[in-house]
Parts: structure tokens; C-alpha cells; sequence
């Protein structure tokens, strides 16, 4: 991934192209984003967690999800050094981007207008992530 930032699971474009779809290729790997209330997970309720689509890290647990209605799903945080955190300063706007801890992946955006405790609001690409289940 095109990341400052060296990951375990660093894969070259190439990689990247052969193993995900056209359009989670472009928000993984070009930072990219999807339609607000268009993705899968925005209205998601289920119990179990949400990984990274590209590499499978978990990223987040179903409890810290919550309806921001931004139109993306919403988290107040993240499972332990699950995701990493850089500046972003893309079409002048000043942003902190949030990218998988294991692959560089990018996953949405961080900001500090969530309504729970932790004042969080990670804005995450359904396309970024996949769920799964509580067994």
C-alpha cells in the first residue's frame, strides 16, 4: 500500500488488484470513498466484528458501533492497535486518516464529534471492511 508507513502485511499494487474487487481496490488502496448511505455496513446491527477487507485484521467490535448519521457506519473505537492514524490533508481539508495496522488498507477518517463517551467518531468505508458473526 501507498502508505508512509511500513505494515506487516505491505503488498504491492499488483497484489492488491488480483484479490480485491475494483471498487475495494479503489478505497483500500487509492483512498477513495464510497456514496454516503450507500454501503452495506452503514445500517448494520449484527453482533460480532468487523475486519479489514484486504488483510482481515480485526478492526472493530459490533459494541462500538453506533448511528452517526453520516451516512458511513460509525465506531467510538477501535480494538487495541488495530488501526493507525495519519494526517491527511487531501482536498483542502485538514483530516486524520485511519489505515489498517496490518496492511496500510485505508478504512475512512477520524473525528471528534462522536456522541458516546470517548468523543470518537471513526467514519469507516463499508467497502473497506467485512463482517463477521458472533459465533
Amino acid at each position: 500500500m501507498m502508505n508512509k508507513k511500513k505494515y506487516p502485511e505491505s503488498k504491492k499494487k499488483e497484489y492488491w488488484k488480483k484479490t480485491l474487487t475494483e471498487f475495494e481496490f479503489e478505497i483500500l488502496i487509492n483512498k477513495g470513498t464510497e456514496r454516503a448511505f450507500s454501503g452495506k455496513y452503514n445500517d448494520h446491527n449484527e453482533k460480532g466484528i468487523y475486519r479489514c477487507k484486504a488483510c482481515g485484521n480485526n478492526l472493530y467490535e459490533s459494541d462500538s458501533k453506533f448511528n452517526s448519521g453520516c451516512g458511513w457506519p460509525s465506531y467510538d473505537k477501535n480494538i487495541k492497535n488495530s488501526v493507525s492514524f495519519e494526517e491527511d490533508n487531501s482536498f483542502g481539508m485538514k483530516r486524520i486518516e485511519i489505515l489498517c495496522s496490518n496492511c496500510g488498507g485505508h478504512l475512512g477518517h477520524i473525528f471528534n464529534d462522536g456522541p458516546t463517551e470517548t468523543k470518537k467518531r471513526h467514519c469507516v468505508n463499508s467497502a473497506s471492511i467485512k463482517f463477521e458473526p458472533e459465533k
